[in-house]
């Protein structure tokens, strides 16, 4: 492992260090924290035996419920970017990622969204295409041959759910897990590793079904039917592969079952190969020591038990650090109202001390993410908690957090993976000797207490080591580590490789994964070497004797997000075209895209992805394309599956700054049992078709309904058809809904969601979609052109606020709000455009004063009552250019999540300024000499602002005359007279 003919280092920090005495000496958690940290690192605890239990696995990715859905997008339309994410994620000789771990969907909602079954009926043959993560898991093979492929099931399709209830089920689960299995090696080449049989999130485990399940996998000989698709020459290679599925069990939450199951049951024992349970670093500690309830996952993994064997444990399922790392870095909820940097509650340092804890605790030497990469709209349950953020699929965009690199701390440092039959893979051990951690908490982990967190990782011919050391506290830690019967060689010196956030004035990313010291030991001259190095607050660091100062690898930076432009296609929905019509299009036939790569083949466009739609993410429902057109197939015999968020049918596309706009879709029933289309607009976040803000709904006989979420607006019926076509138009608060053409009913909301994407829905029949049309409505500016996070660097803030990012709700963006309550207190933005909405779920109550440029243009402002997501206050009009709006509050409560920003260069068409001139007339002409001079100003400058507009203002939309014409009104009211 230690690279031949280092050179002579010249070292970045050397210390002189006291010889520690012999015997291991932990970090008790009574241990002061000015006291070092003292850890024997010894050659004779690594257990090189040990293949499976404490070998370090490293890190999984769970796809899942729509998580992975808009990939297959990412490979279609940007394979560079794709294939770049494969080769950061899943490449190179220290991957971050091992194992690609699959649930099986059920078309139902299992949390995010839904993935499709592979077998909507027993007789339907088997298409993993359909689902993305199998895909996934054949373009990581590309790079890294030896990664893990697993698979279990949440839910399961109504054929099997019918037989599963009646008691009969086994062979119909036996069933669909097989094709399944199979198809995917037909498809992709590969043999599934590992299959959970139980139930995801079990409470009870099944433990004479997985018993069952074993059993038929390793007698089942049947491989030539036809509907399995398997060459007669590849059929003995097949059966013996499948033969050697391993079985992981029981997934549980909340409890822990398994474990003392497999130790007092010497058959479950044999059966399982790997144990796995989510959301908690616990091991048990029922009973007395020698019991099967106390420290059971210990006892397996060290093969400390009564059979004397080691079993893997998995922390099968948790999260990845909530929110973009470099926007919560700018929080206050340190000490005294400072920044935690890059650690805090479900931070990166969050997700490092959970790794640690739970192998210090539990002895889990693999880590799964849920997820690992977003793929899927924001606004879903559950977002913002990945490593990577992956929603644009048509600009390409890529945000690699920063967690990455805390991530890495654990993997470029040690061999991960799984070892091999013969124990010669080189499989760095964890030594539970020299691994500690006393930070609070069981899921959401907290390190300010200081305690101690650390793991260490071995060679297993004892030649380096690696101890990787969490300080998520606001004080240094010291470390001293003492290194014995190891084989170090002639270069004995450390690296300390360090991640923290950036000091005043340096680039984002300047501490992050980066060579902190070179550390000379102080030996005694009989193999003992003893390192001291001081871990700076709010960091992590390995320490290790490996020598990657000059490794390309371990110094390469993470790739560059890139723009996240907006959707703006033409009228095909291919190619960028910002200056027609269209914000999107979609007619289902594709006829414009070529062959998708998959794993080392090529594919036609529909048949790579199962044939599911693009830019399109279910959230229930069997949504495909056929024959040109997208169904939604899911159908009476099949909706009676269990789901976590039950819905009916319904699909998501397009971009959450989309703003003005009409959608059109056409709507056809083919199932003779009856049927519902619906068509939403402006949705930004849920998981229904009740959650776009203005949906319209049509029965096959004709009756519609047109709702604002999901109340009720107007009703009617149009002559019953076998099709229609159905359009919903957002301008501003006014919102039309069209059957064929014409207007069936029109609202004007009060407190308009004005922002959101594009939904399809139906009820539990066959339903057809087809020539989905996005149009911009002429005047209006059609989508915000980018969006500010209230945690952004550019955001400037003055007086009391209280910005959070631990904790935070999945519907803010990045899981972050900055609330203030003090009078004065102000935010400043920065922006190039027209103008900016000020974003968050407020109460109503705060009043603003409103600056553009330091010129105030609104007095006592006053704030909407609105829902997460959605503007409270709307600044719209502005000359299109750079500007600075600056937001004070002069009474009340204010929650700031974004600021979307409105630009005139996108607005096409003519804008009617009649708002503006009547607003002019009825002002009239006051003498500037009657008022006092500060209400004179601000109304002198609403003044010049209708006149200008009026002449012609670039970038002027229709919402913007209407704002200026409301502002030069409120500045006339206020007006006050001087003294007389």
């Amino acid at each position: 492992m230690r690279a031949s003919g280092r050179p002579k280092r010249t070292a970045l920090a050397a210390a002189a260090v006291v010889a520690l005495g012999a015997g291991l000496i932990s970090a008790p958690p009574t241990q002061a924290a000015t006291d070092p940290v003292n850890v024997v690192v010894d050659g004779d605890d690594i257990r090189a035996d040990n293949v499976n239990g404490l070998t370090y696995k490293g890190l999984g990715i769970l796809s899942c419920n729509s998580t992975s859905n808009l990939l297959m997008d990412y490979k279609a339309e940007h394979p560079e970017r794709y294939w770049q994410l494969i080769r950061v994620m899943f490449g190179g000789r220290n991957p971050l990622i091992n194992h690609v771990k699959v649930e099986m969907g059920s078309d139902t909602n299992t949390s995010t969204g839904a993935d499709p079954a592979t077998m909507r009926t027993r007789d339907e043959l088997a298409d993993a295409a359909r689902s993305p993560g199998f895909q996934l898991a054949a373009d990581a093979k590309t790079v890294n041959p030896d990664l893990k492929v697993s698979i279990l099931r949440w839910e399961m399709p109504q054929w099997v759910q019918t037989e599963w209830n009646k008691g009969t089920g086994t062979d119909d689960m036996y069933r669909w897990y097989k094709e399944t299995i199979l198809d995917v090696y037909e498809k992709y080449g590969y043999m599934v590793d590992y299959v959970n049989p139980d139930k995801n999130e079990t409470r009870s485990p099944d433990v004479s079904f997985i018993k069952w399940y074993k059993n038929a996998v390793v007698s089942d000989n049947d491989f030539s039917a036809p509907r399995y698709g398997i060459p007669a020459s590849e059929r003995v290679a097949v059966a013996n592969a499948y033969h050697r599925i391993k079985i992981v069990a029981s997934d549980e939450n909340n409890t822990l079952n398994m474990g003392p199951a497999m130790l007092s049951d010497a058959d479950l024992f044999g059966i399982v190969d790997a144990t796995g349970y989510h959301y908690t670093t616990e091991d048990r500690h029922d009973g007395a020591a020698d019991s099967d309830t106390n420290l059971p996952y210990t006892k397996l993994a060290t093969g400390d038990n009564k059979y004397g064997q080691d079993k893997e444990v998995w922390y099968s399922e948790g999260t990845g650090s909530f929110g973009f790392t470099d926007y919560r870095v700018n929080n206050n909820e340190g000490p005294g109202g400072a920044s935690t940097g890059i650690g805090g509650v479900q931070s990166a340092l969050d997700i490092a001390n959970r790794l640690v804890k739970s192998y210090a605790n539990s002895k889990r030497t693999h880590y799964i993410f849920q997820p690992a990469i977003g793929s899927f709209y924001e606004g879903a349950q559950y977002s913002h908690k990945e490593l990577v953020s992956a929603r644009d699929p048509w600009s390409g965009y890529l945000h690699y957090d920063a967690a990455i690199y805390v991530m890495q701390h654990f993997t470029q440092f040690a061999k991960t993976g799984w070892e091999n039959g013969t124990n010669t893979a080189g499989i760095w051990r964890t030594i539970p000797e020299a691994s500690y951690s006393g930070v609070s908490g069981t899921e959401n982990v907290d390190g300010s207490n200081g305690a101690p967190s650390y793991m260490t990782l071995a060679d297993p011919e004892k030649k380096d080591f690696s101890t990787v050391v969490v300080n998520d506290s606001d004080q240094p830690r010291t470390y001293r580590i003492t290194a014995r019967n190891l084989r170090l060689g002639d270069d004995t010196t450390m690296e300390a490789w360090e991640s923290r956030a950036a000091d005043p004035g340096q680039r984002y990313d300047a501490d992050f994964k980066r060579l902190a010291a070179e550390i000379r030991p102080d030996g005694d001259g009989d193999g003992t070497y003893t390192y001291t190095y001081t871990v700076k607050p709010r960091s992590i660091t390995t320490l290790t004797t490996l020598d990657k100062s000059g490794d390309a690898a371990t110094n390469q930076r993470l790739p560059k997000s890139g723009k996240r432009a907006v959707l703006d296609t033409d009228g095909h929905g291919k190619r960028r075209d910002t200056r027609d019509g269209y914000l999107y299009a979609d007619d289902f036939g594709y006829a414009e895209e070529g062959k998708v790569r998959v794993g080392t083949s090529y594919q036609p466009y529909l048949a790579s992805r199962g044939h599911q739609p693009r830019y399109m993410v279910d959230q229930t429902g069997a949504w495909e394309v056929g024959d040109g057109v997208l169904y939604q197939y899911m159908d009476p015999s099949m909706k009676d599956t269990a789901a976590w968020n039950k819905n009916t049918p319904n699909t998501t596309v397009g971009d959450f700054r989309w703003e003005n706009y009409k959608a059109s879709v056409d709507v056809s029933f083919p199932d003779a049992g009856g049927g519902l289309a619906a068509l939403g607009v402006r949705q930004q976040k849920g998981m229904a078709i009740s959650d776009a803000a203005y949906n319209l709904r049509i029965g096959a006989d004709g009756a519609w309904t047109f709702y604002e979420y999901g109340t009720v607006l107007a009703k009617g019926t149009v002559a019953a058809a076998d099709h229609y076509r159905l359009a919903v138009e957002a301008k501003g608060a006014t919102v039309t809904a069209s059957v064929d053409g014409k207007d069936v009913a029109t609202y004007k909301d009060p407190t308009p969601q004005t922002a959101g994407r594009v939904k399809l829905g139906s009820d539990f029949h066959k339903t057809g979609f087809d020539n989905l049309k996005v149009e911009k409505v002429a005047g209006y500016a059609p989508y915000a052109t980018a969006q500010l996070d209230n945690m952004d660097s550019s955001v400037a803030y003055q007086g009391a606020w209280s910005r959070k990012a631990s904790l935070g709700d999945a519907m803010d963006w990045y899981r972050s709000t900055s609330t203030s309550t003090s009078v004065g207190a102000s935010v400043t933005v920065p922006f190039r455009g027209t103008g900016v909405d000020v974003i968050g779920g407020n109460d109503g109550s705060a009043v603003l004063d409103v600056y553009v440029d330091d010129r105030l243009v609104g007095k006592n402002v006053k704030t909407a009552a609105v829902d997460k997501r959605l503007a409270t206050y709307a600044l719209r009009g502005l000359p299109d250019g750079r500007h600075q709006a600056r937001f004070v509050l002069k009474s009340g409560k204010l929650v700031l999540d974004a600021f979307n920003v409105a630009s005139g260069a996108v607005v096409d068409g003519a804008v009617d300024a009649t708002p503006i001139r009547s607003a002019l007339t009825d002002v009239g002409s006051p003498a500037q000499g009657d008022y006092t001079a500060d209400s004179w100003a601000l109304f002198a400058r609403a003044l010049a602002a209708a006149r200008a507009a009026v002449d012609g203002q670039k970038g002027l939309d229709t919402v913007g005359a209407a704002q200026i014409a409301d502002r030069l009104r409120a500045a006339y009211r206020q007006l006050e007279p001087k003294d007389q």
